[in-house]
Formats: C-alpha cells, sequence, structure tokens
C-alpha cells in the first residue's frame, strides 16, 4: 500500500513494533510480608464500562512479577494515575525493571504511601496521585482462582482465555473497580463542569522502547472541540417517551429539551428519568419536573464519586 510499510511483529508488539500511547499507572499490591509494592504499568484500560453489576480495569503483566503474584495470593489492588512530572516519570521506569524485591524496590521510592480508606489488607495508595482506582480481582470469571502464585519460571499449560495465567509468562486480570477515588480539585471539576484549566496533568507513556530508554510526552494544555450533535425531532423522543412507563407522561415541551439526546441512548435516558419521577411522586414530566429530575440525577451522580 502507498506510503506505509510492512513492519514486522514481534513479542511485546506494542513498544517493539509501533508508537502506542498508554496511560502511566503505578499498581499498589501487598507483598507476603504485608508491605505496600508498587509496580508501574502501561497495559492497564477500562473493560467492563456499562451493562454489567459492576464495573471493571484490565491488567495485563508478566506473571513473574511481584504485582502478579501478589494479586494471585490477595486479589486486591490499586491502581495509582500519577501527574506528570520527569521526577516522577524517572521514578516509574525504575518501579518498573524487573527482579528487584519489593524490598529491594521500595527501600528509597520518593511517593507518600498512605492507608486504604478500605481498611486493612488493602494496598496503600500513592498521595501523589491525581486518582487512585481501588480494585478486587475478579477470580470466577474463567475459573481463575484454580491458578495459585508460586511459579516464578514460568507456568505450564493449560492456559486461560482471558483471566488468569494467559501464557507461560503472561497474565490478565479483570479488575472490579470498588472505588475510584480523586484529589478535590479535580472531582470538583467532574461534579461542576470540566474546563480545560482544570485537567490534570496527565503524562503519556508512548510505548515505544529500545535497549536504552522509555519514552513519555509532556502534558499540554487540552483543547476542546463542540460535540457534532445531530439532533432528533421531537415526534421520535415523543413516540419513545410514550413507551417507557404509562404510569409516567412526558409533555411535548419536556420531549422538546431532550432532542440531543443521542438515539442509541435515548431509551436509558428516558428510563432513567422515569425511574427519578417515580421516586419524586412526579407523574407528569414537564419542564419544570425535568428540570427537578436533572438536579437529582447531577446529586446522585455526586454521592456515588
Amino acid at each position: 500500500m502507498e506510503g506505509f510499510e510492512d513492519l514486522r511483529i514481534v513479542d511485546n508488539f506494542y513498544q517493539t513494533s509501533s508508537f502506542f500511547p498508554m496511560p502511566t499507572i503505578l499498581i499498589g499490591t501487598v507483598s507476603e510480608s504485608g508491605e505496600t509494592n508498587l509496580g508501574s504499568y502501561s497495559l492497564c484500560f477500562p473493560y467492563y464500562i456499562a451493562g454489567k453489576d459492576y464495573y471493571a480495569m484490565l491488567l495485563e503483566c508478566r506473571n513473574s512479577s511481584n504485582t502478579c503474584q501478589n494479586i494471585l495470593r490477595t486479589k486486591k489492588c490499586s491502581l495509582n494515575f500519577i501527574p506528570d512530572s520527569k521526577k516522577f516519570f524517572r521514578e516509574a521506569v525504575r518501579l518498573g525493571f524487573p527482579g528487584d524485591t519489593t524490598e529491594q524496590k521500595m527501600k528509597d521510592c520518593i511517593f507518600n504511601l498512605i492507608p486504604s480508606p478500605l481498611g486493612e489488607g488493602r494496598p496503600k495508595l500513592v498521595d501523589e496521585a491525581f486518582q487512585v482506582f481501588e480494585c478486587t480481582w475478579d477470580d470466577t470469571l474463567e475459573d481463575a482462582y484454580q491458578d495459585k502464585p508460586g511459579s516464578l519460571e514460568g507456568y505450564e499449560p493449560p492456559y486461560r482465555n482471558f483471566n488468569g495465567i494467559t501464557s507461560k509468562f503472561g497474565a490478565h486480570f479483570i479488575l472490579k473497580v470498588d472505588k475510584i477515588r480523586m484529589k478535590k480539585k479535580y472531582y470538583d471539576a467532574i461534579i461542576n463542569g470540566v474546563k480545560a484549566s482544570a485537567f490534570p496533568a496527565v503524562p503519556v507513556d508512548y510505548g515505544y522502547r529500545d535497549s536504552t530508554n522509555f519514552w513519555m510526552s509532556r502534558f499540554r494544555r487540552p483543547f476542546p472541540e463542540k460535540i457534532q450533535a445531530k439532533e432528533g425531532d421531537v415526534s421520535s423522543v415523543i413516540y419513545a417517551a410514550k413507551r417507557i412507563d404509562p404510569d409516567v407522561v412526558f409533555t411535548d415541551e419536556a420531549c422538546a429539551r431532550l432532542t440531543k439526546i443521542p438515539r442509541v441512548f435515548l431509551k436509558a435516558a428516558l428510563t432513567q428519568m422515569v425511574e427519578i419521577a417515580k421516586s419524586e411522586g412526579i407523574s407528569v414530566i414537564d419542564p419544570d419536573a425535568l428540570n427537578i429530575i436533572n438536579d437529582k440525577r447531577r446529586s446522585e451522580k455526586k454521592m456515588k464519586k
């Protein structure tokens, strides 16, 4: 194909055969001695994001790492998102070096660790992080509870497809998100409305590495781009609203204010509005009632943070 060259795909292709932007995360786990171990990872992404009874992240890692062995044993971890800082990134590279014991790597760690509000048995949290996900490994998927720590020279088959020990040297973990904790400045921004100045300074690990360096890009102020929303016509909203619940009626004026909701999300949004209306004793959703419902939705979102 003109303009492109074929690049050989090899092990760790996201590092060796591509430029792949990723987050920079310190994963906290608890060692056998009870000390918090920090390991540096970028292969950690949202997994279950909607429609399940919980939300989850996916972690990919070496199965001989301290992180993997500790998760197999305790099932608990914390995902600490560190801000953009050359000093922090340098420390993340050091903490990511394979082979060191928890005692060796944590002896001179520059990060401050604070206890988890979830109590004993949880890894401590990185105080410098702008947000932290506290997670529990769902080892029921694929019967992954059968995978045990201890095989530091590699695991023999059979292997799991997506959860637990997935190859001789690899592991995947489906991590249930128990809590999302966020520094107040950014919490307030999400609750009250995000502006460009309110974004945390997030570093991007560029994936590619050679035998000498990891690479990171510095944070730059984000810029907004308006969503080019396609407004549906009022009649389609009215049609959908009439089929949600016979005990709750949407007025035409209220439906006119809902035309910017994408069609794929319309039923879910209307259903949530009806549930709130019924809890508030509202049987007719007009513009005034819609204001009450939207205030309730915002307050519920705030309570969940």
